[in-house]
């Protein structure tokens, strides 16, 4: 299991830094994810930071466990984007089908974030 564990780590990490990147590089990709009433430059820069963060904290073995949580936690904050974006008349990532299927990955990476944090000891 404690190579299982550490594919997820890295597989996590590695979404949370392209995610960083990308939130700069091409902000516009999350654009129809993002609502009205927040200013778009801000949730991208601050999603890269986090996202960066969180990122690297799962890298470095001191601050896994903490990087997992995070995970955990961030993955619960953007629950509600994916259920609004599920109730649309037409999702922004795509068809009503891959809005559900999305939905289903974001528990799965619910539950994934939080078994890191459980299964990680830790760190002197």
């Amino acid at each position: 299991m404690k190579i299982v564990r550490l594919i997820l780590i890295f597989l996590f990490a590695a979404m949370m830094l392209l995610g960083a990147f990308n939130h700069l590089y091409a902000p516009e990709t999350y654009a129809a994810f993002i609502p009205e009433f927040v200013p778009e430059s801000f949730a991208n820069v601050l999603s890269a930071i986090v996202e960066g963060l969180i990122g690297i904290a799962l890298i470095v073995p001191k601050y896994r466990k903490w990087g997992g949580f995070g995970f955990f936690v961030l993955m619960i904050a953007f629950l509600p984007i994916h259920i609004w974006d599920l109730l649309k008349n037409t999702p922004a990532i795509g068809s009503k089908m891959a809005a559900m299927i999305r939905l289903g990955i974001q528990f799965l990476l619910i539950a994934g974030g939080w078994w890191i944090y459980k299964a990680t000891p830790k760190a002197n």
